[in-house]
């Protein structure tokens, strides 16, 4: 069934073509992953297809009855609601719990409340909003939201931002529209969000930069490039490869193309007389060419920055603590950071990453010990709250003389003096955007905007917190490339797993209590050597399983199975180990045939069979809870 389309949709903003008679479709089943450049207009084309905004031209057209959910970067939430209470109010059946026990508590003071106590009870039931309020508290867990009293007004951005997401998976719709679902969020929680959402039996399009939640969770990838829309049916993995044979043959094209133009531009030259039908055609054919217009390979980022000399003295920390009242972060930290080091920082949020960096550059004090810093060291710090300093600026500056104060000129590692016009255009700000206010930037823009700031200052010590977020995956990928060549050191904190495994030989785990511990190797290699005290609880089906909360053991302690859940319950495991049967033999046959097409059809059964074992297998935990 297809949920929604587009037809010949159009988008300008000013002279900025955003959508070029975009059209796709989006089907019951679809996980599609939406990707491009920072401004190239993914989050615009989220809000028109969620009716927020409106297209210069074009139709959408919406399958009736659709329940489609939609979630900004920047949700709004109602500050004078708790938690529990934003969760409820935006879910029905979850408001008639919240009304439940509003009125069990009216009962207890002995108020005439026994006939609508009973008829919401009914409802509850009918509507199985029991088991929901209990979802709702996992969920909650599971994003790390544990305060569900707390006043929503009290709260970060970025822990809104959680709630906004739990309130769109409780929602239960037919598609999830989620823009950036993973800023903000842990790598566990990111982990267990990955497998929420391969669970999830409706249409989901998301704006993601975490490129493995891209591969694991999406069957198809929609590309917009410079106002025109790509479609690729199949995962990222299975889009960078067809990139690559595309811009590939596009280049070959183009090659074959500027060879014929040639020859026929002589021929031309040499004044043949237009005398004959194939004469004609022939320097029509030539005018024809010349009027060819090939698009260029997308834009991408190329990143070439001054550098300055490092010495062997980086950075000594000795016996570093910090607390908060009674919250410890830190306690008695010694590490020493050589010049060639690249270190991330992982931790759950609120652990003490951020604090951690701000006493290695001096923003914060340690409670107790020694942070020695080298005489020839000079930070450079890309915050993850960039885009605060950018807003805090004079909203009317140019993108050019912002970039200009840090200098008008600046000569790479080549020796090439290139001006600050020239910087930008490296960074995809081509000709009118430099001259544009920054408030006209979109967020992405700005974070891309102010890590060239950074790096145009030369640093020999590169401290890059939450760097992947509203960054788009081109960007990423070429910063990852920059850092391999990077003279100095590179402190990363981050919860992108892809950009970890590809940037960084240390990592630093807060661990909690105040532990921080070294492990040798990238994030992979932390998780394959971490100690099992570290490790997120697995089930038998090597799947994260929630953990329960106490409502779900009491509803674990009171529930039992009702007869038709006992006849599945009673059947499942020997389905699960049919599947388990079909998907090795799926695999020995895989391995045994050397057919493209026939080796595609076998990738698409296993790929069903693991999605069904996985739900199966969730499927049975969830009935031996309650078997008795």
């Amino acid at each position: 069934m297809t949920i929604f389309t587009l037809q010949g949709v159009q988008k300008h903003f000013g002279v900025k073509p955003v959508l070029n008679n975009a059209s796709f479709s989006l089907d019951q089943n679809d996980k599609i992953g939406l990707i491009g450049t920072n401004g190239s207009g993914k989050s615009t084309l989220l809000k028109i297809i969620a009716g927020l905004e409106h297209a210069d031209a074009g139709q959408r057209l919406v399958n009736p009855g659709v329940r489609m959910v939609y979630l900004p970067q920047e949700p709004q939430l109602a500050e004078d609601l708790t938690v529990l209470e934003q969760v409820f109010a935006a879910n029905p059946a979850l408001g008639l719990l919240q009304e439940y026990e509003q009125l069990s508590e009216q009962l207890a003071l002995g108020e005439d409340v026994l006939t609508r106590l009973s008829q919401i009870a009914q409802q509850l039931d009918e509507s199985g909003a029991w088991d929901l309020e209990t979802n709702a508290k996992i969920v909650l867990s599971k994003l790390g939201i544990e305060d569900i009293h707390a006043r929503v007004g009290s709260l970060s951005g970025g822990y809104r931002k959680r709630i906004a997401l739990a309130v769109a998976l409780l929602a239960q719709p037919d598609v999830l529209l989620m823009d950036e679902p993973t800023n903000h969020l842990d790598a566990l929680a990111v982990e267990w969000l990955q497998e929420y959402l391969n669970r999830f039996r409706g249409a989901l399009l998301l704006i993601t930069h975490d490129r493995y939640f891209l591969d694991q969770v999406t069957t198809r990838i929609l590309e917009i490039d410079r106002g025109d829309l790509y479609s690729y049916q199949g995962n990222y993995s299975y889009y960078l490869e067809k990139k690559a044979l595309a811009e590939e043959s596009s280049l070959s094209s183009q090659r074959k193309h500027q060879g014929l133009l040639r020859r026929e531009l002589d021929w031309l030259s040499r004044g043949p007389q237009a005398r004959s039908t194939k004469q004609k055609a022939r320097i029509q054919r030539a005018h024809e060419l010349q009027d060819k217009e090939f698009k260029e390979v997308q834009g991408r980022v190329a990143i070439d920055t001054p550098t300055r000399r490092i010495g062997n003295k980086v950075i000594e920390l000795t016996a570093v603590s910090k607390s908060y009242g009674d919250r410890v972060l830190i306690k008695n930290f010694t590490h020493l950071f050589g010049p060639d080091d690249r270190v991330g920082i992982i931790g759950s949020n609120g652990m003490g990453k951020t604090t951690l960096m701000d006493i290695i550059i001096g923003r914060i004090p340690p409670d107790s010990g020694l942070v020695d810093i080298g005489s020839t060291i000079h930070f450079g710090y890309f915050d993850q709250h960039s885009d605060a300093l950018l807003e805090n600026l004079d909203p009317n500056q140019r993108v050019i003389d912002y970039l200009k104060e840090e200098g008008e000129f600046v000569a790479t590692r080549d020796g090439i003096r290139i001006s600050a016009a020239q910087m930008l255009e490296r960074f995809l700000f081509y000709g009118p955007q430099q001259y544009v206010p920054i408030q006209k930037l979109s967020g992405g823009e700005k974070r891309r905007l102010f890590l060239l700031r950074v790096l145009m200052s030369a640093p020999n010590v590169l401290i890059l917190d939450e760097p992947t977020n509203d960054l788009d995956v081109q960007t990423l990928s070429v910063l990852e490339e920059y850092l391999e060549q990077f003279t100095g050191a590179v402190l990363v904190v981050s919860h992108d797993r892809y950009f970890l495994d590809r940037t960084v030989e240390t990592i630093l785990a807060l661990e909690g209590g105040g532990e921080v511990r070294a492990y040798t190797g990238n994030y992979a290699q932390y998780l394959a050597h971490r100690p099992a005290s570290n490790a997120p609880t697995k089930s038998p089906s090597a799947k994260s399983t929630p953990t329960a909360s106490p409502t779900a053991t009491i509803v674990a302690r009171t529930r039992k199975l009702t007869n038709k859940e006992k006849r599945e319950f009673a059947t499942l495991e020997s389905k699960i180990a049919q599947l388990e049967l079909q998907k090795t033999q799926a695999e020995q046959a895989l391995q045994a045939n050397l057919d493209f097409n026939e080796s595609q059809k076998l990738y698409d059964q296993l790929a069903k069979l693991t999605q069904t074992i996985e739900t199966t297998t969730e499927r049975w935990l969830e009935l031996a809870e309650f078997d008795s």
